[in-house]
C-alpha cells in the first residue's frame, strides 16, 4: 500500500535554493531535519524536498496546480526573474499548462483544471470533503 510520496530537487546554493522555493510556493518550508535540507507538505502526504547537491539532467517536470495559471505565470515573472512560460492546451486535455526550470534546471510548471468545477471538485475529494 502506498500512502504518501515525496519529490526532490537538487540545488547547488542550498540558501539561494531554499529562498526561491519558499518564493514559489509562498512559504517557509515545513520541516528542515538538518542542514542542506528543506522539505514543504504540498498536499497531506505529499513532499516537496529542496537538497543541496548536483541537479538531476531531464527530469520532471512536477507540476503544481493552480487556481489562476496567468496569474501565476505573472507572479513568478516579477518575483523569481521566470521567463518564457508557454501555455498550452489540447482539446482533450481538462488542463492547461506551462512548464519552466528553477535556476538549476530542475523542470517545473503550473497546471489549471479548465472547467471551475472540475477544478472544485478537485479541490473537494483532495481534501477529504464529503459535502
Amino acid at each position: 500500500m502506498i500512502y504518501e510520496m515525496t519529490m526532490q530537487v537538487r540545488v547547488s546554493g542550498f540558501e539561494k535554493g531554499q529562498h526561491w522555493y519558499t518564493t514559489l510556493l509562498k512559504r517557509e518550508p515545513d520541516f528542515i531535519p538538518h542542514e542542506g535540507f528543506a522539505e514543504w507538505e504540498l498536499l497531506p502526504g505529499c513532499w516537496l524536498q529542496v537538497a543541496e547537491g548536483s541537479p538531476s539532467q531531464n527530469s520532471g517536470p512536477i507540476r503544481l496546480g493552480v487556481v489562476d495559471i496567468e496569474e501565476e505565470r505573472k507572479r513568478v515573472k516579477e518575483e523569481l526573474g521566470v521567463e518564457n512560460i508557454v501555455l498550452h492546451s489540447r482539446e482533450e486535455v481538462p488542463v492547461n499548462w506551462g512548464t519552466f526550470s528553477d535556476p538549476w534546471g530542475n523542470r517545473l510548471g503550473f497546471f489549471e483544471y479548465k472547467s471551475e468545477d472540475e477544478r472544485n471538485e478537485r479541490i473537494r475529494v483532495i481534501l477529504g470533503k464529503t459535502q
